[in-house]
């Protein structure tokens, strides 16, 4: 069996960044209102550590902003303070995100150096007229070139991905993840676009400018994203927001496709149509449908939903 995987994260939100997209205000996205300093770092790492089986793969993760925009020496302070966390073996590396429009040789060569081995690209879209309405202040083409440089390097490409935003419909999403694998990324994260206060989406959904997917819509469109990366073998790390406690209590969520089980919703309508299916193959609904063990939550459904929507049909893990 192989080992666990888990990321200690540290979240550095909104910091760096030399654009404000329509739709972002990670100091809510992130629930997170300061940035955290060096000693704060290693005592993420150290509280982290302390809870993580030995034998889980680690990885540290700098979360939010826009990590290569940050000036080197402030870049290098925060790799530094994690760097014997790795030549230690405690880790096996280090993971960032940042902007496509912000990677270059010289960057990447530092990166590398610092054991850097996960470069996540915010692509959110992979249409120019929807990178243009959300203000994001770069193209297509400046994520595929980041892409192809980043790969180049030898270090692994993760490229995340938003639905839902100004413009998007269902086939621009589609388009967007067919070139997130040909762009050659390892893993994505699907996000749906949520109306947060303090940013210019806010304003355009009470001006009526903006309508936001449900959540019905949302899950349905991120279940064929899912199903779709599966098939090209892109991990997909993580499926909606983190429900940070700002978001759990909504004070600044105005509208949008929340849910805390995000991708339980997801999984749980995959399995809905893989039953429907062999319902409709077998042409009987008193069947026995057979589930890797990791997956039985979902085909029983969140909630249950499965098992009350096919109540003729047996759960049987693999």
């Amino acid at each position: 069996m192989s080992k666990q995987y888990r990321v200690i994260p540290i979240f550095l939100p909104m910091l760096a960044c030399p654009h404000r997209c329509v739709y972002c205000n990670q100091y809510v996205i992130s629930g997170q209102q300061r940035l955290p300093d060096v000693e704060d770092v290693r005592n993420t790492v150290e509280r982290n550590l302390s809870t993580i089986p030995s034998d889980f793969h680690k990885r540290i993760a700098f979360f939010g902003g826009s990590f290569t925009c940050l000036p080197s020496a402030i870049r290098d302070r925060y790799l530094d303070a994690v760097q014997p966390y790795v030549l230690s073996g405690q880790v096996e590396g280090i993971q960032i995100s940042t902007r496509p429009d912000y990677v270059d040789e010289s960057v990447l060569q530092s990166l590398k150096h610092k054991n850097v081995k996960l470069i996540e690209l915010g692509a959110q879209s992979l249409d120019d007229e929807i990178l243009k309405r959300c203000g994001r202040g770069h193209g297509v083409a400046d994520v595929e070139r980041a892409s192809a440089l980043v790969r180049r390097f030898g270090i692994a490409l993760g490229l995340q991905m938003m639905v839902g935003l100004p413009g998007d419909t269902r086939e621009k999403s589609m388009h967007t993840a067919k070139l997130i694998s040909e762009f050659g990324a390892c893993c994505t994260r699907i996000y749906p676009t949520l109306v947060v206060e303090g940013t210019a989406l806010a304003e355009d959904f009470r001006k009526g400018r903006y309508l936001p997917l449900s959540l019905e819509e949302a899950v349905d469109w991120c279940k064929d994203l899912y199903r779709f990366f599966v098939k090209e073998g892109v991990a997909v790390l993580r499926l909606g927001l983190h429900p940070t406690e700002d978001l759990r209590n909504g004070g600044n969520l105005l509208a949008g496709p929340f849910h805390v089980s995000f991708k339980e919703l997801v999984l749980t309508a995959l399995w809905r149509d893989r039953i429907s299916s062999q319902i409709a193959a077998e042409q009987r609904e008193d069947i026995t449908v057979v589930v890797p063990s990791q997956e039985i939550n979902y085909a029983v459904g969140y909630a249950s939903a499965n098992r009350k929507r096919f109540p003729h049909v047996k759960f049987q893990q693999a």
